[in-house]
């Protein structure tokens, strides 16, 4: 899909782990590791790699980036003309000015060694500041007219800002290349609530969904009996796992039936409904899984089943706080 002259692969890569010890438990020896990931999903087509300048926890703010750019340079094989760096530049208090994000998407470019393909406004402030985000929408438009990246597109954007937003850019002739949400079959609000993808659709804008597999819910690795991942992420799955019993049986009985993983029919759901989901992995194994949810496609009436046991859910995925209406 050519879209702003980027080039977005059916699936990308989430590389929110790359740096993050708080929540994924990264550390500096997993790098050689994170290569290989990276050769792995480039050479099978996954050029998309998504990241945020606040992705890195402490000292290591700004590693995800500085790794992407590592291993874009080191790669040299199939498909390294498609690679698609993708920044979300995060809305900080202290920063309001259209050159505050200009300044931020030169530092993203810098830590990459190469400009940020895609520039992308990680949440929209109009729910606590919105003073705020005018400037901050200026320099994002500023920066793709001046030619320091190829493309824009917006986070956690619900369809009453994405349509001013849209209406803004297209008076300084500013195409919006993708939205981003969280989108899975435990977070369906976004579009069967919200409609964000007909909007999508109408204005020629990609919809990316962001943890399809549900920080790990969706890949029946987890049982209410435990063990649970660490920290945070393991007090969400004690809430949740009793309330999505049903959508696990259903995953489950259709992944069996294909012989995949539940992730890669979790994964394949999203790219039935037209969305780049941007699943993350830290692993060459996981890497490997996620790749194996294409080149295939569910039939309508395993979309219907999965559908069906999603809107029956007791329990959704909470919504980012971020997501605007």
């Amino acid at each position: 899909m050519q879209t702003s002259q980027i080039y977005l692969s059916t699936m990308g890569c989430g590389t929110w782990a790359w740096g993050n010890q708080l929540l994924w438990g990264y550390n500096e020896s997993m790098d050689d590791q994170l290569q290989e990931v990276f050769n792995l999903c480039v050479s099978n087509g996954v050029t998309l790699f998504d990241t945020g300048d606040s992705y890195g926890t402490g000292r290591l703010n700004g590693q995800s980036e500085l790794l992407l750019g590592r291993f874009s340079k080191e790669y040299q094989g199939f498909g390294k003309e498609n690679i698609c760096i993708a920044t979300k530049l995060a809305a900080y208090p202290w920063r309001w000015s259209r050159q505050s994000m200009i300044r931020a998407c030169k530092a993203s470019a810098q830590r990459l060694g190469r400009n940020v393909d895609l520039v992308q406004m990680h949440w929209s402030t109009a729910n606590y500041a919105p003073w705020q985000e005018e400037g901050l929408l200026d320099g994002l438009a500023d920066l793709y007219q001046q030619g320091l990246v190829r493309g824009v597109g917006l986070s956690n954007y619900g369809p009453k800002r994405l349509k001013y937003v849209h209406q803004k850019f297209a008076e300084r002739g500013v195409p919006i290349t993708t939205l981003q949400v969280q989108y899975s079959l435990l977070s369906t609000y976004p579009v069967t609530q919200l409609e964000l993808k007909d909007i999508c659709d109408a204005m020629g804008i990609k919809l990316i969904a962001y943890s399809p597999l549900a920080l790990g819910l969706l890949t029946g690795k987890f049982s209410e009996k435990g063990p649970f991942p660490q920290g945070i992420r393991g007090l969400l799955f004690r809430q949740l796992l009793p309330g999505v019993r049903s959508l696990l049986a259903s995953l489950k009985e259709v992944a069996e039936s294909r012989n995949k993983t539940m992730s890669q029919v979790a994964i394949n759901w999203c790219i039935c409904k037209g969305t780049i989901p941007i699943p993350g992995a830290k692993s060459v194994e996981q890497a490997l899984e996620n790749i194996g949810a294409l080149g295939w496609q569910l039939n309508s009436s395993e979309l219907a089943e999965l559908d069906k046991a999603a809107a029956n859910t007791d329990k959704k995925m909470v919504q980012n706080i971020f997501q605007t209406k």
